[in-house]
């Protein structure tokens, strides 16, 4: 449709079923997409082929630093998103302007990846297109204005977003929706991987392009067992957050990967690759010899994995079963693990901040017996995840912000669909 069709059709409510749909609202959904309907004209002119679409940042739900060694997690989508209006074009060009960032230029008829681009907005956008390629998919060019209000930095995953409302736009413009969102998840994934160039696992991109409180079994990381969850968590009465703690992220590269090497080392010795394929009863009698060539926190680390991996099948079966005090239950015991034996709630590098575990002293006291929380994410900085009840929320908001700062708890919905197009 033209630009006016379109301002018209979110002016006149036509799309406030499907903003309800996504954010619980539509007024201010319908202010910010005739926003980016504007700002595309304003950047690329008019057009008549213009489409909306839309994907979700996540939120970990279960599952702690598990995907690696090939276990389980639950995720959820969130009603923080990345939205395009979009134009297809004739040029085999991909122009994609992000609201704040310069406009990312791919020319498809080069799809290698470039060392230049490392990093950079443009190899996800190459990358993607390039895993449709090699699957023998089509791709073209599109012309794309984007705004996201997924905070970065917060754990919410805006480069999964991102990565899946790309593979999105080129599914329903090229291919007619025959990529099914595992897939689409897994193409995302390759781009950040392999043209971006950071090393990630797969929750990020299949929570994002799923939808909806999802289980995923990674024994076979190609091909995920994924489930979506019966649970419908408006009716929990209580409110989902995460809280910013701003602690800063430089420098932990190294403890990051030091849980992966460790737990590897752990299922080396134990003769397999990944923890997920050792015998939990062999770990457990060989931990005398472990202890002695690998340390303590090594051996921490394999016995909370072994635990979670419990935890999410655990919760689960609370989920689907509509147990939600027992998911809780569980939610608190996985933030325990992640605190005392996968130790990921601060760096030895930087033990004066420890932002991360006073967010969750102070949530566990105001929380009493009633709620949850727990390290949300690879740790060490960043975010913890809470379930305060409804009716608290406000209280809690102002007692967490006064002390990390206004904005810094941020409530979110979880999102019934991943990407969508209107």
């Amino acid at each position: 449709m033209n630009t006016n069709e379109l301002k018209n059709k979110i002016s006149n409510g036509e799309y406030n079923k499907d903003f309800i749909y996504l954010y619980g609202e539509s007024e201010t959904a319908s202010t910010r997409y005739l926003k980016a309907v504007e700002s595309f004209v304003g950047i690329f002119g008019e057009r008549d082929n213009l489409r909306l679409f839309t994907a979700p940042g996540r939120s970990e739900i279960g599952g702690n630093h598990t995907d690696h060694q090939h276990g389980s997690i639950i995720g959820a989508s969130i009603d923080l998103d990345v939205i395009a209006v979009v134009s297809a074009n004739n040029d085999n060009v991909i122009r994609i302007k992000s609201e704040g960032y310069s406009m990312d230029t791919v020319e498809l008829s080069a799809l290698e990846p470039k060392s230049n681009e490392k990093g950079r907005s443009a190899a996800i956008i190459r990358g993607v297109a390039a895993a449709f390629n090699k699957n023998g998919y089509k791709i073209g060019g599109f012309d794309a204005y984007t705004t996201s209000n997924v905070l970065k930095g917060s754990g919410l995953s805006s480069s999964a977003a991102f990565e899946v409302l790309v593979a999105n736009i080129i599914n329903n413009i090229y291919n007619d929706k025959k990529v099914n969102t595992t897939d689409l998840a897994i193409y995302s994934q390759f781009a950040e991987r392999e043209y971006f160039g950071k090393p990630c696992g797969l929750l990020d991109q299949i929570s994002s392009a799923t939808g909806g409180f999802i289980y995923v079994d990674f024994n076979n990381p190609s091909m995920p067992i994924v489930e979506k969850l019966k649970y419908d968590f408006d009716n929990s009465g209580y409110q989902l957050c995460v809280v910013d703690t701003g602690g800063s992220h430089a420098n932990l590269t190294q403890d990051y990967a030091d849980i992966t090497l460790e737990c590897k080392a752990i299922s080396n010795e134990l003769g397999v690759e990944f923890l997920r394929d050792a015998n939990e009863s062999e770990f457990k009698k060989a931990i005398p010899v472990l202890r002695k060539k690998y340390g303590e926190r090594a051996i921490l680390r394999a016995l909370h994995f072994f635990s979670e991996q419990q935890r999410v099948l655990k919760q689960r079966i609370a989920l689907n079963d509509n147990n939600f005090a027992e998911f809780l239950n569980n939610v608190n015991k996985s933030g325990d693990s992640s605190y005392k034996f996968l130790q990921n709630l601060y760096s030895n590098t930087n033990i004066k901040e420890q932002s991360l575990c006073l967010a969750i002293a102070l949530t566990q006291d105001f929380l009493g017996n009633d709620g949850a929380c727990r390290v949300h994410g690879g740790g060490f900085a960043g975010t913890i995840q809470a379930y305060i009840p409804t009716e608290r929320f406000s209280e809690y908001k102002t007692m967490i912000e006064a002390v990390f700062g206004e904005g810094s708890c941020i409530p979110l919905k979880v999102r019934k669909v991943g990407g969508y197009e209107f």
